[in-house]
């Protein structure tokens, strides 16, 4: 867990070679979007990046764990995994994490709510 200021500073750091990084406070977190795509989430100072069923698997490989909360009473994981402490050390530990969380996320089809006529 990190001072969530610091860490949003250190996050903006380590993925601005990648494009334009905003952050966004939502749901008591916040959300981390590069170029305007969302690829991650940071909640009580820790990051989760966005993952598909393409990039799990490197997650997995690495001992990551995805980010999960109490709904009801029962436990819902999402499909946003930490990343490995060894990252979060340099902007060239973190590409790789958040290529594949930016190809997630491209690769995720945006859903489009329609209005009802009355």
């Amino acid at each position: 867990m990190h001072n969530d200021d610091g860490f949003l500073e250190l996050l903006r750091e380590l993925l601005e070679p990648l494009g334009t990084i905003t952050v966004r406070r939502m749901f008591g977190g916040h959300g981390v979007y590069c170029d305007g795509v969302f690829i991650a989430i940071v909640v009580a100072g820790a990051l989760y990046l966005k993952v598909d069923e393409l990039t799990q698997p490197a997650f997995v490989a690495a001992g990551c764990e995805p980010f999960v909360y109490a709904n009801k009473g029962k436990a819902i994981a999402m499909s946003y995994w930490n990343v490995p402490e060894a990252a979060l050390d340099s902007a060239d530990s973190m590409r790789p994490w958040a290529q594949r969380a930016i190809a997630a996320a491209l690769r995720k089809p945006t859903v489009k709510t329609s209005r009802r006529r009355r």
